[in-house]
């Protein structure tokens, strides 16, 4: 039995982060034509599993860092919606001052400590807020996010290494949807080599699932959480996923070649929020009208938090320099 049916605040606490990922995503997508947003934007429709139940077991002293596909991580971990979407709008209300856009997100006041552009750059910084930690002989846990793609990169090599040398209070999420932009995983890695048992065989403890069961997803966060907080060494958890929309962009992008329909009709019948729904209805912890209603108050914050983005101001042309030097005192 699943440790979550014995937390029904959990529960809630998972679906609103769910309704709330996926919806305001689905905003971006419908109003990204009108030519408002200022920047790319990564979507992460369709792999809201994996952060929703993982957020719900983090303080806001633990902390996370993210890659390009950082919306999710953001919402769950608590980041600010207003201060999202007035970011990728170019604003200067937003969470980067509108500076950095849709892949640059941050939010210190809830341990979100920022997502970049460059795949795998996020790993190391991520080790070493984990090494800050143990220095400091806090009790608290860095999530890595990253993706497939990442793991073929040096800098997850060396940092995993170091991790585990120094067992550091770190957890590592992969979230494999198959594809690096529009190369599938067969084309760029070995054929039947698993990506939680390469990570085990560098000394991290590794876990695999399924990324669109939110409920087997909690318990294997639950485990992993427990064990890093309890000093027995840095982990590392493979969960396989699915994007929807294009690598880059709000369109569906099926018919250029690179996945089929089939495919893709396939792994939308194994989508997080339905079936977490379907779970908590058969097991009488949430009410169809008890979801509708709180799909319904995610959904005005949704809207509160576009009309704010809209409405803010731009930065100030005075400012443009500002954050790019370090600013000295010239006193002597």
């Amino acid at each position: 039995m699943s440790k979550l049916i014995e937390n029904s605040v959990h529960c809630l606490t998972i679906l609103k982060k769910l309704y709330l990922i996926r919806d305001l995503e689905e905003g971006i997508a419908a109003k990204y034509s009108e030519g408002k947003m200022r920047c790319p934007t990564h979507l992460s429709i369709g792999q809201e599993g994996a952060p929703a139940a993982l957020s719900t077991l983090l303080s806001h002293q633990d902390l996370a860092v993210s890659t390009h596909r950082a919306h999710a991580h953001y919402l769950a971990k608590g980041g600010c919606p207003k201060a999202m979407l007035a970011e990728i709008y170019g604003k200067a209300t937003g969470c980067s001052g509108g500076r950095g856009g849709s892949m640059h997100l941050i939010d210190e006041s809830v341990g979100f400590k920022g997502s970049t552009a460059i795949v795998g750059n996020t790993i190391p910084i991520g080790v070493g807020l984990a090494l800050s930690q143990k220095m400091r002989k806090q009790s608290n846990v860095t999530i890595v996010y990253l993706g497939d793609g990442a793991v073929e990169e040096g800098a997850f090599y060396e940092s995993a290494n170091f991790a585990v040398l120094q067992q550091l209070p770190v957890i590592f999420v992969c979230e494999n949807n198959l594809y690096s932009v529009y190369t599938s995983l067969d084309k760029r890695q070995p054929k039947d080599r698993k990506i939680h048992e390469l990570a085990q065989a560098i000394g991290l403890n590794s876990f695999s699932g399924d990324g669109n069961d939110v409920v087997s997803n909690y318990d294997i966060f639950h485990h992993a959480v427990d064990q890093t907080r309890q000093g027995k060494g840095p982990c590392f958890i493979e969960l396989s996923t699915y994007r929807w929309r294009e690598h880059c962009g709000p369109n569906y992008d099926n018919n250029i070649g690179y996945r089929s329909e089939d495919e893709f009709i396939a792994w939308q019948k194994k989508e997080p929020i339905s079936r977490f729904e379907n779970w908590l209805l058969e097991n009488n912890l949430v009410s169809r009208s008890e979801m509708k209603s709180l799909r319904a108050e995610v959904n005005d914050l949704i809207t509160q938090a576009f009309t704010f983005a809209d409405k803010s101001p731009f930065p100030e042309q005075s400012t443009l320099t500002q954050h790019i030097y370090c600013e000295t005192s010239h006193e002597s």
